[in-house]
């Protein structure tokens, strides 16, 4: 009896570690812009439609370790690659007119708001006194959801904490949630800058390339710093 105990343990502790063999390890994190310069693996686009170059041309640059955003303004810094399910991670800055966003899994063509996901980064200062709803504020995917409440830092760092897998998108910001979204129970187009109809979000891409836009006005520039993304299975 007790020999068959033994040889019923050994077989149970052989599967375990069998198993635990098809376990993939945690994947770490990967800095986005480890290297001061103009960003490797990025290209820059015109923040309307990213097929299109921007007309200006517009660089960005990393300097000490941040993330300067282009001049001039209406651009896209693209990712030359493309993600599925990730965790990403970042610190942000604006000026007082100040507009960003961070665009997610998204194609390169069309609007990164309306064609994918944007995840949006301004200072209210930037629409000067005209009152605009929340789902265009920090916080928003622009123009679909608004976050519960305000947290946005006026000129002091900020940060951001995305997860996205499958149809959850999941944000924190300045550590506390203000998204938590299943993107398949929301069926209601939203209107692009032309009035015109973009897919609603249960039919945005679950891949696609991430980025950062530059729009700020006054001569201010997004600054971005301690960038990272960790794939998920």
């Amino acid at each position: 009896m007790k020999r068959t105990l033994r040889l019923l343990l050994a077989s149970v502790a052989m599967l375990l570690v069998s198993g635990c063999r098809h376990v993939p390890p945690d994947k770490p994190f990967t800095n986005l812009f480890s290297e001061d310069g103009v960003p490797k693996g990025w290209i820059v686009r015109n923040w309307a439609n990213v097929k299109d170059p921007h007309p200006g041309g517009g660089i960005w640059k990393v300097e000490n370790g941040i993330l300067h955003g282009s001049d001039p303004r209406g651009t896209w810094l693209i990712s030359e690659r493309e993600y599925d399910d990730f965790i990403l991670e970042f610190e942000f800055k604006l000026g007082e007119q100040g507009n960003s966003g961070c665009g997610l899994r998204f194609p390169l063509h069309g609007d990164p708001a309306f064609d994918g996901l944007e995840l949006q980064m301004v200072d209210p200062r930037y629409y000067g006194n005209d009152q605009v709803p929340p789902e265009e504020l920090t916080g928003s995917l622009y123009k679909a959801i608004a976050p519960p409440a305000q947290l946005f830092k006026p000129t002091e760092w900020n940060k951001y904490e995305i997860a996205c897998q499958g149809p959850f998108v999941k944000v924190v910001l300045n550590g506390e949630h203000v998204l938590d979204v299943d993107l398949d129970k929301f069926l209601k187009k939203a209107k692009r800058h032309d009035g015109t109809d973009a897919p609603p979000l249960k039919d945005r891409p679950r891949h696609g390339h991430i980025g950062f836009q530059e729009l700020s006005r006054g001569g201010g520039h997004v600054e971005i710093r301690n960038a990272r993304i960790k794939e998920l299975d």
